[in-house]
């Protein structure tokens, strides 16, 4: 398939900010437990998932780039029964507003405990909007990812792992923000969310070449004789049927060489899994407050590099009609 950068941009950015949300809400639950330090309401939670929302928002702008009438996105909620796309168009909007709100909360300090259980946990409405959004974060990846594994015909997408991977991923990468951002705002919870980053980051690692490996030897259902209709088995195409460019071939072919994909996969496995996890450990251990940046803005990249690759993956079986030509 033929990427989209607006797509690129739009599933990593959204990605991240889902898991950095989540990160936030972690370190909340956590102080609630007494097992952290409470944190400061405006300078960490309200400026945390301010910044949550911003990736958001960019992502969401990426998206429009996409599309060729973008007067017209609103009816991209209307197939909301069927479509995968229409349900992320609904949840996405709800998502925001929740993390919104939960800013908003935190800025304000309405943090008064609403009840407690067994008089120990103290429930505020930030903790309540929270979760209410740390489930739909979780709904919008499965969203996301269902647009790609619901369709059958693209065999290297139509897996549980694709919706796995795209969680595991916003995970990783919204934790290893958080370390980031605790560590820019000299906050002490680079290491608790470094774990966590680190942690995720290696189950992805283990999903994603879980994928690579499947689809390495897929068997395609969809041959030369099943595009045109033959049984023959020597069946060989001289021509495409035309000489010039088309719509089928700028869509669903993306024109990279072997030799360019494996240079991808390789930047992206580098910069996803290996760089950043050796960056939080030498930062755990140095307690630098800069490596952390450096390790997300090095895992971002290769999320570009990973979601590129990710639609390279795919062989539309249109290919084989236009792309294949002896």
């Amino acid at each position: 398939m033929h990427p989209a950068f607006s797509v690129i941009f739009l599933t990593t950015l959204i990605g991240a900010g889902q898991g950095l949300f989540l990160a936030l809400v972690t370190g909340q639950v956590y102080s609630l437990a007494n097992l952290l330090e409470p944190q400061d309401n405006v300078r960490f939670y309200a400026f945390g998932s301010a910044l949550a929302l911003v990736l958001l928002v960019a992502g969401l702008f990426a998206s429009f780039f996409h599309l060729g009438h973008p007067e017209r996105a609103w009816r991209s909620a209307a197939k909301w029964r069927t479509s995968w796309l229409s349900r992320e168009v609904i949840v996405l909007p709800l998502f925001m507003a929740l993390v919104a709100a939960y800013a908003l909360i935190h800025y304000q300090g309405w943090t008064r405990p609403l009840f407690s259980i067994k008089g120990v946990v103290d429930i505020d409405a930030s903790l309540i909007i929270g979760v209410l959004a740390a489930v739909l974060a979780f709904v919008l990846y499965a969203c996301t990812a269902m647009i790609y594994a619901s369709l059958k015909f693209l065999q290297e997408w139509h897996s549980p792992l694709t919706v796995i991977n795209f969680t595991l991923f916003g995970l990783a990468s919204g934790f290893t923000l958080a370390a980031a951002f605790s560590a820019w705002v000299g906050v002490d919870l680079v290491g608790f969310f470094g774990a966590w980053a680190v942690g995720f980051t290696l189950l992805a690692a283990v999903t994603r070449f879980a994928a690579l490996y499947r689809n390495k030897r897929i068997k395609h259902k969809s041959t030369l004789q099943t595009a045109i209709g033959v049984r023959h088995t020597t069946v060989r195409q001289k021509a495409q049927g035309f000489m010039g460019g088309s719509f089928n071939t700028r869509e669903f072919f993306h024109g990279r060489g072997d030799g360019a994909l494996k240079l991808i996969r390789l930047a992206f496995i580098l910069l996803v899994f290996v760089v950043p996890v050796a960056l939080l450990g030498v930062a755990w251990y140095t307690h630098s407050n800069w490596l952390p940046l450096l390790a997300f803005g090095a895992q971002y990249l290769g999320l570009l590099f990973e979601r590129y690759y990710f639609f390279t993956e795919a062989r539309h079986p249109q290919n084989l009609y236009y792309q294949s030509v002896y």
